[in-house]
């Protein structure tokens, strides 16, 4: 798992030396926990306990432990449409490079095969965590992200930290204060012209992440196909350009965002409705937008001109 990550903090203005001895404190907690929870790192613990699937369980320290507990809670409650287990999908898509023509029926329904977070077994009391089939793996790129943003703002607060902002890949977690004693201010990419911005959000303790599908899709006869696959089907994802979640938990925001964006409007809407301390706003693919029932505009936006 990597996570582009930019970290803001206040500081006094005469002590910029501590202010980077803060900063390193804050990257130095995420180095941390990527070589704890990175699927791909040889060696974190994550990486063993996919090498060991099919065969034993491994013992993982309480943070992987209880971020992969809280995962398969939100697998179930989305019921299957965000899946921890994504990753056990077989390439059949290609993003990075032009694809000519579908896949085949066949390979799409192949590739789903060994996604399944069915396939995890937690026990508690020996703190382990066994993939009982040997094409399974978890990976955690939906909610890592945000679990990551939470920790370093954590670490940096302990450290005496009053407000900050840390990124970690495009998840963002606030609190405090600007240098000038203002909220934040975030600016939301627009799906069409992703340079743009559709508002500027002023936040204060609050966290917020997009899932999209403008980024990265792929061209095929006319028809524009998104990275963002269903986990039961196989195929792209189609209806929604963006999904934008706020709340006060930087973890939540993340996987909260993926699941409504493989949920769909309608399904992703009511699933949102459930959380009273959760937000959001969406662009469908013909530019529309749709609310939370908690939001009925975009909070304290700025739009561009």
């Amino acid at each position: 798992m990597t996570a582009h990550l930019d970290i803001s903090i206040v500081y006094e203005e005469n002590r910029q030396a501590d202010a980077d001895k803060l900063i390193d404190a804050g990257y130095a907690e995420a180095e941390r926990l990527i070589g704890i929870i990175s699927a791909w790192q040889a060696g974190t613990e994550l990486y063993e306990v996919n090498a060991n699937a099919g065969i034993k369980p491994v013992r993982v320290c309480k943070e992987l432990f209880e971020l992969v507990r809280r995962s398969i809670h939100i697998s179930r409650l989305t019921d299957g449409a965000f899946d921890v287990t994504f990753a056990s999908i077989d390439k059949v898509w290609y993003f990075d490079r032009p694809m000519l023509q579908l896949p085949t029926a066949q390979e799409i329904a192949n590739s789903v095969r060994n996604i399944g977070y069915e396939h995890i077994h937690l026990d508690a009391a020996a703190q382990t965590i066994y993939v009982d089939n040997k094409g399974t793996k978890i990976e955690l790129g939906a909610i890592g992200k945000g679990f990551i943003a939470n920790k370093m703002q954590a670490k940096l607060q302990s450290l005496g930290v009053t407000g900050g902002v840390v990124n970690a890949g495009g998840d963002l977690t606030t609190w405090g204060k600007n240098e000038v004693g203002e909220d934040w201010k975030i600016g939301i990419a627009d799906p069409d012209k992703k340079e743009k911005h559709i508002a500027w959000l002023r936040l204060c303790d609050q966290a917020v992440a997009t899932s999209g599908s403008y980024e990265r899709f792929a061209m095929i006869n006319g028809v524009r196909h998104s990275h963002i696959i269903d986990p039961k089907t196989g195929h792209p994802v189609r209806g929604l350009q963006s999904v934008t979640v706020l709340s006060p938990d930087a973890e939540l925001c993340d996987v909260v965002a993926t699941s409504v964006f493989l949920l769909g409007l309608k399904s992703g809407l009511t699933f949102v409705n459930q959380f009273h301390d959760v937000q959001c706003f969406i662009v469908d693919d013909d530019n529309n937008y749709h609310y939370s029932n908690n939001l009925k505009k975009i909070p304290y936006a700025e739009h561009a001109v």
